[in-house]
């Protein structure tokens, strides 16, 4: 018979192990300015489960925040964040169910897309590593619409 101070110590360290696991895929995502916005929880309830057909929603770090993909390589949302002003990069997306969402498109020297949308506050952003990009387009920005357009818009891309 196994000692009861061996029995708690080796179940604890079995619990730390699962806890641990569980913490494994959490994505890191800086929360946004405008994070406690009302909205924001709105937008959050209406995320997919999937973007593109094959990333799947993984928990995140930090309030009004969703990611789909993999740890180093995943697509984040924020919602909160400030509100780009009118620009060229502005770009009218159809979801294809009848919604649309404008949004601020960029991408950096290293080839990470950003996207914020335009004309509703709070705005959302959503990010694309290139390590998404190798295997997919971001069409699947569209895949967003219904839970963006949970933040009326006020304006459009001119």
């Amino acid at each position: 018979m196994l000692p009861a101070r061996f029995l708690t110590a080796l179940t604890a360290a079995a619990l730390t192990v699962v806890a641990l696991a569980g913490c494994a895929r959490t994505i890191g995502v800086e929360v946004a300015p405008e994070a406690a916005d009302p909205l924001c929880a709105e937008v959050m309830l209406a995320v997919p489960d999937e973007l593109g057909g094959d990333l799947p929603k993984v928990p995140t770090d930090a309030q009004a925040t969703a990611a789909w993909g993999e740890p180093g390589a995943a697509v984040t949302m924020r919602c909160g964040v400030i509100q780009d002003g009118p620009s060229a990069d502005c770009q009218h997306v159809d979801s294809g169910d009848g919604t649309a969402v404008d949004w601020i498109v960029t991408t950096d020297d290293a080839g990470t897309w950003s996207f914020v949308t335009y004309g509703r506050e709070p705005a959302v952003e959503v990010i694309v590593p290139p390590a998404v990009t190798e295997d997919h387009s971001t069409s699947f920005i569209a895949d967003l619409a219904g839970a963006v357009t949970q933040v009326p818009a006020t304006k459009e891309c001119q």
